[in-house]
């Protein structure tokens, strides 16, 4: 018998099947990520505005990547 989702532990929902909507929101989250820490971490010097920006697409895209990943199919 199959657990109901309410009943899922973390690892087992990280290790379920994932929907392929949120397969590809997590892969514009990881995309997103990368492109802030690579602003981030940037040696030249740049605008205030461009590194909070930066700062904010990192936050969202790693954000956006963890509850992707923690998405379960459904019956």
């Amino acid at each position: 018998m199959k657990k109901q989702m309410k009943e899922l532990t973390l690892g087992q929902r990280l290790s379920a099947k994932t929907p392929k909507f949120f397969k590809t929101l997590r892969t514009v989250g990881l995309c997103l990520a990368a492109a802030g820490g690579a602003v981030l971490s940037a040696s030249v010097t740049l605008p205030a505005a461009i590194v909070t920006v930066a700062g904010y697409l990192t936050v969202a895209g790693t954000v956006m990547t963890a509850v992707s990943q923690a998405a379960v199919e459904g019956e």
